[in-house]
């Protein structure tokens, strides 16, 4: 029996945690594919100063896809120098460094992956790519007209209201997908949307020319991962039919599956996330009157969190694949 092909869309560290180090374990070839619309922290800085594509979360799916040994991916994590950026984080990532290194001094960017995947030892059954090499910034407009400039100034809102909804999203100055993403989303046998911040990390993907179309005609079954709390200035009170509304909307075609926490998290476990995330809301919650062909509910939290546990997620992904 040959390998399921599998092309996971997302960023950030929910989707490389969750989704591509859990996958691993079975018997799939796996692409993932980040927006590199990141502009904040370290990223941001990089990109501006020596003008090359975001490094930030290509650099963690990388790290998911990585069989090396402990001290390579500690290596590939470990920050220094001084600097402080948003989020806490101070200095600059090993893997950050090395990918801007190698992306000004090889000018393919395959090539650069290709190095990448050398240095981490990834099996070749994995690959990680941008969704455009496009020198992107992300633009959401609100729904009072506002016009929002800045991956990161979406993803954490501070000099906007973060009642309003996000309307839509879209790129100022439109670029061309990645051609290797386009022929893998060909050739795939599911498409895996998420989790992670919605207007942020995971509908980028879908903005560069030619992606939306690709997915729209693919004949891979289409898998929503539905996130498990709602996050502040992004998706305030939206529940699981609106998450995949959204989504379907942006990659222009139904989902096949919606994969969804039907075990809402205890209410003092949410009280104590949000006094260590200040970003975190409400819960995702869903009705009773769902398509159950389509929205499929599991217990996909993890102990004592509100977060996904990736062993649960990634069993009842496999399951819906088979």
């Amino acid at each position: 029996m040959r390998n399921k092909k599998i092309v996971c869309f997302g960023g950030g560290s929910a989707m490389p945690q969750v989704i591509l180090e859990t996958l691993k374990k079975y018997p799939a070839e796996i692409t993932s594919v980040t927006s590199m619309a990141d502009d904040g922290g370290s990223t941001g800085q990089l990109r501006r100063d020596f003008g090359v594509a975001a490094p930030g979360d290509i650099r963690r799916h990388i790290l998911a896809f990585s069989d090396a040994p402990k001290w390579k991916k500690d290596l590939w994590g470990f920050r220094f120098g001084n600097e402080e950026f948003e989020g806490g984080h101070k200095g600059h990532s090993f893997g950050n460094v090395f990918i801007v290194g190698l992306s000004r001094n090889i000018k393919n960017y395959g090539d650069v992956l290709e190095k990448c995947r050398q240095f981490m030892e990834i099996s070749k059954k994995y690959k990680a790519l941008p969704a455009t090499m496009g020198n992107i910034t992300l633009c959401a407009e609100l729904e009072d007209g506002q016009i929002v400039e800045g991956e990161s100034a979406i993803d954490v809102p501070k000099d906007r209201d973060a009642n309003l909804k996000i309307k839509k999203i879209f790129l100022k100055s439109q670029a061309k997908a990645y051609p290797e993403v386009l022929s893998e989303i060909k050739k795939a046998d599911f498409l895996v949307f998420g989790p992670g911040d919605l207007y942020s990390s995971i509908l980028p993907c879908f903005l560069p020319l030619g992606i939306k179309k690709a997915i729209a005609s693919s004949r891979a079954q289409k898998i929503l991962v539905s996130n498990i709390m709602n996050k502040k200035g992004e998706t305030g009170g939206f529940s699981v039919e609106e998450f995949a509304r959204e989504t379907e909307k942006y990659i222009g075609t139904e989902l096949d599956f919606v994969l969804y926490n039907k075990d809402i998290p205890d209410n003092t476990l949410v009280q104590k996330k949000r006094k260590e995330d200040a970003s975190i809301l409400d819960s995702v919650e869903f009705s009773g009157n769902l398509d159950r062909e389509r929205f499929i509910g599991a217990n996909l939290v993890k102990r004592d969190t509100v977060s996904h546990d990736p062993a649960k997620t990634g069993r009842a992904i496999w399951k819906l694949m088979n």
